[in-house]
């Protein structure tokens, strides 16, 4: 288990925009299981949408995206490096996610070529898949 110190030795993010709060278990360079907390003080619901706060989906990628940094950038050979978007395939949202919330965020990692990558990602809540889809990095 990686509290968001430990995390943040591994991916660069960080507040307000580090999206995931612990991470479960990962194996370098192959997945990644993390949680992110869907607290009602964040400060994106304050405009998305008042009165009826709902996670932005982009937000839910983001989470995604650092979690599959998290499999990626722990490898030796990528400590101190940066993982960015290349691409997103396939995405599918499924289930809004509320405050109160706990999003599980699932990456595993199905291809790497050089420092190009796919990571198949998966958020659920309560089991529920909230958003599907595949996330490809390259490592810079």
């Amino acid at each position: 288990m990686l509290n968001k110190e430990e995390i943040k030795k591994i991916i660069p993010q960080r507040e307000p925009f580090l999206m995931i709060d612990k991470v479960e278990e990962y194996t370098p360079g192959e997945s990644c299981t993390a949680y992110k907390e869907v607290r009602e003080d964040e400060y994106y619901f304050k405009g998305h949408f008042p009165g009826n706060p709902i996670m932005p989906g982009v937000l839910m990628v983001e989470a995604l995206a650092q979690t599959g940094a998290v499999a990626i950038l722990s490898l030796d050979e990528n400590k101190g490096r940066n993982a960015l978007f290349g691409g997103i395939d396939k995405l599918k949202f499924k289930k809004q996610v509320v405050p109160g919330d706990t999003l599980k965020l699932e990456v595993k990692i199905i291809k790497r070529k050089g420092p190009i990558g796919v990571g198949e990602a998966i958020a659920t809540v309560d089991g529920k898949i909230a958003v599907k889809g595949e996330l490809t990095f390259a490592v810079v």
